[in-house]
């Protein structure tokens, strides 16, 4: 998926278990993507810091800074990036968690989810934000 003149769109996925980067990673790279890692949300901080991302598909539960953390940390610094977000969880049925989802309005991803979940989500949040 590229648009013209800015080449390939880069993703960042921000997620502690190691099953879910390495599937992010192949599903993503196999539909034209340049994906990053982050294993926890204070190194995508510094990731962010360092480049442009045009997703970032961020888990909310993580140690060290979890994905509710580093979302307000992106709207205070990167408000462009913070629209750019779809959040992984593997619970909505938390009244925390849920009313977080539904404050922010963006899209997310209950694990476990399918490849052909993961694209859809992908290319249909992409597409919102180009329009």
């Amino acid at each position: 998926m590229k648009s013209p003149g800015s080449g390939t769109k880069r993703i960042l996925v921000v997620d502690d278990e190691p099953a879910i980067c390495d599937v992010c990673q192949r599903v993503l790279i196999s539909e034209g993507f340049e994906v990053e890692i982050a294993a926890q949300g204070n190194v995508a901080q510094d990731m962010v810091e360092e480049k442009r991302y045009d997703l970032c598909l961020i888990d909310i539960k993580m140690p060290v800074l979890n994905g509710k953390e580093l979302y307000e940390w992106m709207r205070e610094k990167h408000p462009h990036l913070a629209r750019r977000v779809i959040f992984i969880t593997g619970s909505v049925m938390g009244g925390y968690t849920q009313a977080f989802l539904e404050q922010t309005g963006r899209p997310f991803l209950l694990k476990p989810f399918t490849p052909d979940e993961l694209k859809a989500k992908v290319r249909e949040t992409l597409r919102q934000l180009e329009k």
